[in-house]
C-alpha cells in the first residue's frame, strides 16, 4: 500500500489515501451519478482492487468523511494510464481533479513511468481543461468511441522528464 505524504492535504480541504475494499459501494453509487451509462459497477472495482500491484486508486476525502473524488493508474513497463479521475458534483471547481492527476503523475513517475495516456470524452470541457494545463497533448482519436450517443475519445499524453509530477 501506498502511504501518501501529509502534503496531499489540499485543495477544498480533502485529504488523500489509497482506495479501500470498504470504499467501492460508494464509489460504485457516485459512479452511477457521474457516469450513467460508463458507470463501473462495485463488481468492476472488486477486480480493479484486486488489479494490483500494477494498478494504483487514490480517493480524496473531505472532512467530514465523504469521498470527494478518485482516481486510478495502470503502470505497465514505462507507460502508466490514467484509468479514471472523477469528482463529486458538490467538490468540482474547488482544485479536487487537479490535486488527483498530480498525485497520479507524481505516482507514474515513482514508478519509473516515461508517459501517461489517457482517453477522455471529446465533450467533456472540464476534463480537457484539466489536461491540457497539466501539459497533456492529444495524439489521436477514437470516432464514436463512447456509446450511447457516438462521442469521440481523444487519447492523450504526456511525457514524463526527471523532475515531473
Amino acid at each position: 500500500m501506498t502511504v501518501v505524504e501529509p502534503r496531499a492535504h489540499t485543495a477544498d480541504g480533502v485529504a488523500l489515501r489509497d482506495l479501500e475494499w470498504t470504499d467501492l459501494s460508494s464509489l460504485a453509487e457516485l459512479e452511477q451519478h457521474l457516469f450513467a451509462h460508463d458507470a463501473w459497477s462495485e463488481q468492476t472495482w472488486w477486480a480493479e482492487l484486486a488489479g494490483r500491484p500494477r494498478r494504483d486508486y487514490v480517493v480524496a476525502t473531505a472532512a467530514d468523511g465523504t469521498i470527494a473524488g478518485y482516481a486510478g493508474l495502470d503502470v505497465a513497463g514505462d507507460v502508466a494510464d490514467v484509468m479514471t479521475i472523477a469528482v463529486a458534483p458538490a467538490h468540482r471547481g474547488r482544485g479536487v481533479g487537479r490535486v488527483l492527476l498530480t498525485e497520479l503523475l507524481r505516482r507514474a513517475a515513482d514508478r519509473a513511468a516515461d508517459a501517461v495516456l489517457l482517453e477522455v470524452r471529446a465533450d467533456n470541457d472540464a476534463a480537457r481543461r484539466l489536461y491540457d494545463r497539466a501539459g497533456f497533448e492529444v495524439i489521436s482519436v477514437r470516432r464514436r468511441y463512447y456509446q450511447p450517443g457516438d462521442v469521440d475519445a481523444l487519447v492523450m499524453r504526456l511525457l514524463l522528464t526527471k523532475g515531473d509530477a
